[in-house]
């Protein structure tokens, strides 16, 4: 019998393309030195280096004010992002319907994130779904991350159910779908083009509003 559920943040929750847009296009607004660049220009530089927000922005600020020959401070930059995304976080479309089913299912709500903890922290609230979730793990906070299969056991611990009686949503197909079933939990792809399809890809959604059928079909069986 499933008795909780945990997300992913990054691509399953948060909808961190259309965040890091929203947060460059105003960025680029504020700071007047950026206008010596293009705007598209910048924002189209930045995606680049983030790969998916699989390299820390110290690097890809570093890169762009040396690249651009901009007379800015990347550690400036660094703790605008810090401090700032979070005023930018948009949700997926059905996030909030999702969370209100599944508290009335009285199910366990979880989140296992990789990242820095007081960045991803202020993201969660940015979305305002803080209040949802029993259990919030991030990686940096627990000094283990994904794919480590300990994070997920841990959560399910914290939670105060076994493994098996937890489901995993996520888009990396091995940090998260493949990890989360060796923990012996069943995992969930959010699909991404991303990424190519994972190797134990049993279930998969495209939006968060599959997954209400999905735990009902689940919750069924």
């Amino acid at each position: 019998m499933i008795k909780g559920i945990l997300f992913d943040l990054d691509g399953t929750l948060l909808d961190r393309d259309q965040s890091l847009i929203a947060f460059l296009e105003h960025q680029y607004d504020r700071i007047q030195a950026f206008h010596d660049v293009d705007k598209h220009l910048f924002i189209e530089r930045f995606i680049q280096l983030d790969q998916k927000g699989y390299v820390w922005k110290d690097k890809v600020y570093q890169s762009l004010v040396k690249e651009m020959n901009l007379a800015l401070n990347w550690e400036e930059l660094l703790e605008d992002y810090v401090e700032s995304f979070q005023n930018h976080c948009i949700g997926f479309s059905g996030l909030i319907e999702l969370l209100d089913f599944i508290k009335e299912k009285n199910l366990k709500l979880g989140i296992i994130t990789n990242g820095f903890g007081r960045f991803q922290m202020n993201n969660i609230k940015g979305l305002k779904i803080d209040h949802y979730f029993d259990e919030i793990l991030i990686s940096e906070v627990e000094g283990l991350r994904k794919p480590d299969i300990e994070i997920f056991t841990r959560a399910a611990n914290r939670l105060g159910i076994e493994p098996h009686e937890a489901i995993f949503v996520g888009d990396h197909p091995v940090n998260d779908v493949e990890a989360s079933i060796k923990a012996g939990m069943v995992g969930i792809w959010k699909e991404d083009d991303f990424f190519e399809r994972p190797s134990k890809d049993d279930r998969s959604i495209k939006s968060l509003f599959e997954m209400k059928d999905l735990l009902v079909r689940i919750l069924q069986s």
